[in-house]
């Protein structure tokens, strides 16, 4: 049903592309001005609505360089009950800054974290007291014009046609692949039959040359808030609930549904704010779970979310990913990004 709506909302999408269109053109011929830096600027972002691992990309580029440099992760803060710029602290809550800068700040505590939905503005805040600042999801802010960007595609999504929303998922069309220094092609299988990838690069390379990278989620371990890593001997008599609040819990769903006795999915809306009512329901469903070891599984941006008090009652651990490269492509990826923070 939901599909069927989308189609008949086709002649919206249509003049959503127009639009978007025309303005990338306002963009790249002027018209519309573009503010620049004298230190490197660095965006992650993509074309879909989500999905397409941006997270883990900055945690991979801010782990990459932050040994050399004084990088600044700057962020919109999607779904925060804030406005304006504000630095994220460790104790912060997700209502306040967002769930994915406050992961990344609770992952990389002596990192300066910011926030702001106006990114030039934010850049200025923090202009003299960093190196360079690296930018999660902020492709289609064309205010700002970044020294180097970063294009993110999910491998599922280019191997259907490339529809604008709301029909389909992308905000922009394949074009804008030319303003990218490096693609990315995510979320691949562990092995990419040839078909697979000549359908993708036939697709991008009518718009670009840029270098293309394949990379796949790489799962952790399960574990606490406190650091406690759940024993993967017992999982096989164990019964899972997974709760997620993500854009695309399918292949998180595939990678668990083998490992334990049975799943259980309880799948929210990307970025959803838990209430009393959707916690209740969580406890109620594991409540009637009838197995002697049963756990709740969520995914680590959905536990920044979840009030610590709720988080403290039950057998609830989190699911860390990262982005592993394929094709043995990491080495040459760390360089090209390396050198993109040594001067814009």
């Amino acid at each position: 049903m939901v599909k069927f709506i989308r189609w008949l909302l086709f002649p919206f999408a249509s003049l959503y592309a127009g639009v978007v269109l025309i303005r990338n053109w306002a963009y790249d011929n002027q018209i519309f001005k573009s503010t620049s830096f004298r230190f490197p600027v660095v965006v992650i972002g993509n074309l879909s609505a989500g999905g397409t691992g941006k997270s883990p990309m900055t945690e991979y580029v801010l782990r990459l360089v932050k040994p050399y440099l004084n990088v600044a992760v700057l962020s919109r803060g999607y779904g925060r009950k804030t406005k304006g710029f504000r630095y994220v602290e460790v104790h912060d809550s997700s209502k306040l800054v967002g769930d994915e800068p406050l992961q990344i700040k609770r992952k990389f505590p002596d990192s300066t974290v910011t926030v702001c939905e106006d990114r030039v503005f934010g850049i200025q805040q923090i202009q003299n007291h960093v190196d360079a600042v690296l930018l999660d999801d902020a492709y289609q802010h064309r205010k700002l014009r970044p020294s180097f960007s970063i294009l993110l595609l999910d491998y599922e999504s280019l191997q259907r046609p490339v529809i604008p929303l709301p029909t389909g998922d992308f905000r922009e069309m394949l074009p804008a692949c030319k303003r990218a220094n490096i693609i990315v092609v995510t979320k691949c299988p562990d092995e990419i039959p040839a078909e697979g990838r000549f359908t993708i690069e036939s697709k991008l390379r009518v718009y670009t040359t840029a270098p293309l990278f394949y990379s796949k989620i790489a799962y952790k371990k399960l574990q606490k808030t406190n650091g406690t890593v759940l024993d993967d001997i017992d999982l096989k008599n164990t019964v899972a609930l997974i709760v997620t609040g993500i854009a695309k819990p399918k292949p998180l769903l595939s990678y668990l549904k083998p490992r334990f006795k049975k799943i259980i999915s309880l799948a929210y809306p990307d970025h959803h704010s838990f209430s009393l009512a959707d916690l209740e329901k969580i406890n109620q469903t594991f409540q009637h779970i009838d197995n002697s070891k049963k756990v709740i599984i969520t995914t680590e941006k959905d536990i920044q979310r979840l009030p610590p008090s709720f988080i403290a009652q039950y057998p609830l651990y989190f699911l860390p990913i990262e982005q592993s490269f394929l094709f043995d492509q990491a080495h040459t990826f760390d360089a090209m990004v390396k050198r993109a923070f040594v001067s814009p």
